[in-house]
């Protein structure tokens, strides 16, 4: 399990204070399905939000520390049934959108022409 100084938990909370959860924990509990959606969720993202169903506290404070220590990841904030979690990046992967603009080329464009210009011709 990470661990993360208070300035930093405090600029991940900020981050994550307008997130939607993206992972529900239901009345199944924490399953291998579940850790695997949200190891997914945590290579993509690297802050999340959780949300547990449940309505026992106890079992929402194991599920984070369950969570964090299978994935190795960082408690930042467990507000009632909403769980935050975070793990940075591997540096070999890129996210997404840098890999989706690479791929593609600009086309080189003439000077630009004005609505005028094509008035006079």
């Amino acid at each position: 399990m990470m661990t993360l100084t208070p300035a930093e938990r405090r600029a991940l909370k900020a981050r994550a204070h307008h997130l939607q959860p993206v992972v529900m924990i239901g009345d199944a509990g924490l399953t291998p399905a579940v850790l695997r959606e949200i190891n997914i969720a945590l290579t993509s993202h690297e802050l999340i939000k959780i949300r547990v169903l449940g309505d026992d506290r106890e079992a929402r404070s194991g599920m984070i520390d369950t969570v964090c220590t299978e994935l190795d990841a960082a408690p930042v904030q467990g507000i009632g049934k909403i769980l935050v979690i975070f793990r940075p990046r591997p540096a070999d992967s890129e996210p997404k959108a840098a890999k989706a603009g690479a791929k593609k080329k600009a086309k080189p464009r003439g000077p630009r022409r004005t609505k005028r210009s094509f008035q006079n011709s």
